[in-house]
């Protein structure tokens, strides 16, 4: 993705440059560190080895080395951008360079909310994966950063009359279940961890979300400077709606699990209609005719 156009939500080029601030200003990585690990151990709980495997626009290396030496992985290739400098190959996220059926497995942290075309990239993983293949990935949910949204929204409104997008939206959980469905993903799953971080004040939680090169990304987001009198208003307004009896102020990270198989004969499916041979009222042990709710 080489800029934006005019249907895009994402500005790549304000992506980038956003990565490359945090590495300049010193990256804030708590979050991808602790989803690195919750993916390993997901990974570990599959009973079976991926020979060849891919980490798909992860920002930093804490995916590789969270997964570097497990035994149920043979080789494993970093894909993500420029501004990572122990990748295998900068990629655009649009358009991956993977053959079709080349990979046994695609992991992702926190990289694939911000692709434009989010149904077309899980349809080129589908294709990349042989039969039986897995993708498991975090992205950042529909929930993440709530309570900021919110704030904004009242800052600007009180302060310049309207509001436009500051914080970006992420896709809701459902939503991303159907769209490992209609990639042509098997035995889909999807769950949710939140993640509720404590700040002093919300300046602190705008710092971070610089060092973590997750400040606003979106294309048609407003461009000029942030009004010392709306940024007064937004911290007024964080304060009297998520602080804690402490005084400390809650930010939401909402966390979204996605996994998936690439199609295979040994993979289980569900029973034709009219094809189960057991009565729903003998599994319940009741009489015909006294199922719950029955008359």
């Amino acid at each position: 993705m080489s800029g934006s156009n005019p249907v895009d939500i994402f500005d790549a080029r304000a992506l980038a440059a956003r990565r490359r601030r945090a590495l300049a200003l010193g990256p804030e990585t708590f979050l991808l560190d602790r989803v690195a690990e919750d993916l390993a151990d997901r990974l570990g709980a599959v009973k079976r080895r991926f020979e060849t495997a891919a980490d798909l626009g992860t920002p930093t290396p804490a995916l590789r080395e969270a997964l570097a030496g497990a035994d149920m992985i043979g080789r494993l290739f970093a894909f993500g951008p420029a501004e990572r400098v122990d990748v295998d190959a900068v990629i655009d996220p649009e358009v991956l360079p993977f053959a079709p059926e080349s990979l046994d497995l695609v992991v992702s942290a926190l990289a694939l909310q911000t692709v434009n075309d989010l149904p077309g990239a899980l349809a080129q993983i589908r294709r990349a994966l042989r039969p039986d293949g897995l993708l498991l990935a975090a992205f950042f949910g529909s929930g993440t950063l709530m309570e900021l949204r919110e704030a904004f929204a009242i800052a600007e409104s009180d302060t310049l009359g309207g509001v436009s997008p500051r914080v970006a939206p992420f896709a809701d959980l459902r939503d991303l279940g159907g769209l490992l469905q209609r990639a042509g993903l098997a035995l889909p799953v999807t769950d949710v961890d939140r993640v509720v971080v404590r700040y002093g004040d919300p300046l602190a939680l705008l710092h971070d979300l610089r060092r973590m090169g997750a400040a606003n990304p979106l294309a048609h987001r407003r461009r000029a400077p942030l009004l010392r009198k709306t940024l007064m208003r937004l911290f007024e307004v964080y304060a009297e709606r998520f602080a804690d009896p402490d005084g400390r102020l809650r930010a939401t990270f909402e966390i979204a699990w996605v996994s998936g198989w690439a199609p295979h004969e040994s993979q289980q499916k569900p029973l034709r209609p009219g094809s189960a041979k057991t009565r729903l009222a003998d599994a319940l042990k009741v009489p015909e005719g006294k199922l719950p709710g029955g008359d």
